[in-house]
């Protein structure tokens, strides 16, 4: 007959051990529970992260052109035939208005005014002999002494005389006034730029001018920017101007064109520029305009990225979350872009477009304006939103 074995009864635990079993067991399972958190929690990626804010776009429009004087005068002699007796002034020189720059010989002029000065003082005699004649007969009209035709004539003879005087005066006026203008003067103050004349050349002979005077010495800059670019300027804005010498100066927006060239589609940009030594007419310089303290919604252009959607940046919310938000952008410069249209001012946008972040992804923001300080970790509602 086959024996059937029957199997042991389970071995009982002791209370105590059965406690602390369920302990252990309890323990995991806590442990389970708050692992998730504290790890998204600590495990965030950490971003720099900057605020949509008013700021002025500086350079963002670059141009260049030559040098020239803002006002040029071009002197040269009045009159003509008389040879240059001196030159009294340099290029590099600075005159006054009405300061002599050279002087003609006029030894030929001054024998002209001495024989017009005989012939007016002769006009003059016969003048008043004439006049003298016409009032003796003056009275004598139908009284038959002298006929009416003969005391018509010594009247007419009196006018006619005095009519002389009157063209000697005018000549002689005329030879003073070309006397007066062997002087050749400055129209203006400024700065000599050029000098063509030596002593010894014949006024009158070309018509190339003797001199060349800026204007109070004021030069500026001619710069020629984009059609779009020139829309963006307006007179009285700041620029920044580089010389050829590294030097830079400040100078400002003193007239638009109000035309842009058909062929090359640019247009002018008159800068002035401070009186310096250093600022030649004939240089080149470039500019670097300046937002002349207008502010706009701006962000870093590194913020900015650009895929099959167009332009965008990543928002990060109040619960460190980072959503997707589309841009559009304007002007640029200084390493910012400015946000026609975007997230409102103060917005923390992620500052590196690159940083491969997808839409919802939990980040721990670092403000870069607080020294890279970490911004406070995600409060409850974070953990209920994952």
């Amino acid at each position: 007959m086959m024996q059937i074995k029957t199997p042991p009864a389970p071995r009982r635990l002791a209370p105590a051990a059965l406690a602390v079993l369920m302990a252990g067991l309890l323990g995991l399972a806590a442990c389970s529970e708050d692992a998730p958190r504290e790890t998204a929690e600590q495990q965030a990626r950490a971003v720099t992260v900057v605020p949509v804010a008013a700021r002025p776009i500086t350079g963002s429009v670059s141009a260049s052109g030559p040098l020239v004087p803002r006002e040029e005068a071009a002197v040269s002699a009045e009159i003509a035939g008389f040879r240059v007796a001196r030159v009294l002034v340099e290029p590099g020189a600075y005159v006054r208005k009405g300061q002599t720059l050279a002087v003609l010989d006029g030894a030929l002029l001054q024998s002209q005014l001495q024989q017009q000065e005989a012939a007016l003082a002769q006009a003059e005699v016969q003048a008043e002999q004439a006049e003298s004649q016409a009032a003796r007969v003056e009275g004598l009209v139908d009284q038959g002494v002298l006929s009416n035709e003969q005391i018509e004539q010594r009247q007419f003879q009196a006018r006619t005389a005095r009519a002389q005087v009157r063209a000697q005066a005018a000549g002689l006026a005329d030879l003073r006034a070309r006397q007066a203008r062997l002087s050749v003067t400055a129209p203006v103050s400024g700065l000599v730029l050029t000098r063509n004349v030596r002593p010894g050349d014949q006024s009158g002979a070309g018509s190339t001018p003797w001199f060349v005077i800026a204007r109070d010495g004021l030069i500026e800059l001619r710069a020629e920017v984009s059609e779009a670019d020139l829309a963006r300027i307006r007179p009285g804005q700041s620029v920044q101007v580089a010389l050829q010498n590294g030097e830079t100066v400040l100078g400002k927006v003193r007239l638009l064109s109000p035309q842009v060239n058909a062929q090359t589609q640019l247009g002018t940009v008159w800068i002035s520029l401070p009186n310096r030594p250093d600022i030649r007419a004939g240089g080149f310089a470039s500019a670097d305009f300046q937002g002349g303290g207008d502010a706009t919604l701006t962000v870093p252009e590194t913020a900015v990225r650009y895929d099959g959607d167009g332009a965008s940046v990543m928002v990060v919310g109040e619960d460190n979350r980072v959503k997707r938000a589309a841009v559009s952008t304007g002007a640029r410069g200084a390493g910012l872009v400015e946000l026609v249209r975007g997230p409102p001012a103060g917005s923390l946008v992620v500052e590196s477009a690159g940083s491969f972040l997808l839409e919802n992804d939990l980040v721990r923001p670092v403000r870069k304006a607080e020294g890279a300080k970490p911004a406070p970790a995600p409060k409850a509602k974070t953990e209920s939103a994952k």
